[in-house]
């Protein structure tokens, strides 16, 4: 067995205990917690781990790291209900406990909502879309609709995003699967699937787009929250539960 599937590696400088079981974490990010942005959820998390007691594994070398891997976190100023996360154990534990002690250890707002022991497969590779659903305060539902309708006719819908590599134009309607306008609370809002590509299509390059092409005016600040995350049924245009594989019974 290779160290990677849980033995541990005597040659590497530091040796760490070999991972006995991996745990899948679904979390959301909510109300002014929607402003923490990766690296601070990251800070966070490792702490709740010390503070829950969890026998969370470490990389072998000169300076060791927790078993914690991350899959397309939200950016920042986005809430979101499905953030997700693996994690290597040095001990079987049981997932709903361990989900119980997270929670509790994190501040309210940053929530552990669901836990699952990994089967097989990568959990990333699971993660091909994403429900997002925008709120619009102030903005009118007609011109809304007329906006959204002129998005889903248009072909190609070009943006600019600022990324670590300069300015960049790319088409944000390709990635878009569905999108429909909706209300809540009275809110006017638009819910969009979209299929993860590169570069990421994000929310606020939706937003962008129904500007350009349909004239959507937004007198306050749009509030972004990502509903769901996982594989892309692309007969329906809906987003599937990437825990499903790992909740089959044995």
């Amino acid at each position: 067995m290779s160290a990677r599937e849980g033995a541990t590696n005597p040659e590497a400088p530091n040796p760490q205990l070999p991972i006995a079981q991996k745990l899948r974490l679904r979390y959301a990010k909510r109300g002014r917690l929607r402003f923490t942005s990766h690296r601070d959820f990251s800070r966070a998390f490792e702490r709740a781990v010390r503070r829950a007691g969890v026998p969370i594994g470490f990389s072998s070398g000169y300076s060791p790291h927790p078993k914690i891997s991350y899959a397309n976190a939200s950016p920042t100023g986005a809430a979101s209900e499905a953030e997700y996360l693996e994690i290597g154990l040095t001990r079987v534990c049981d997932p709903e406990t361990v989900r119980a002690e997270l929670d509790a250890s994190l501040p309210p707002g940053l929530d552990v909502t669901d836990v699952v022991v990994a089967v097989a497969g990568s959990l990333a590779d699971r993660l091909e879309a994403s429900e997002w659903q925008v709120a619009l305060p102030g903005a009118d539902a007609d011109a809304v609709a007329r906006a959204a309708k002129a998005f889903l006719s248009t072909p190609e819908v070009l943006v600019e995003r600022m990324t670590k590599r300069g300015l960049r134009t790319f088409d944000c309607r390709e990635a878009v699967v569905g999108l429909e306008v909706c209300t809540v609370d009275d809110v006017v809002a638009v819910r969009a699937v979209v299929r993860h590509v590169i570069p990421t299509v994000r929310p606020d390059d939706v937003l962008t787009g129904l500007r350009a092409c349909g004239g959507l005016v937004t007198p306050s600040t749009p509030v972004a929250t990502r509903l769901s995350q996982g594989p892309l049924d692309t007969g329906s245009g809906t987003v599937g539960d990437p825990f499903a594989p790992d909740r089959q019974p044995a």
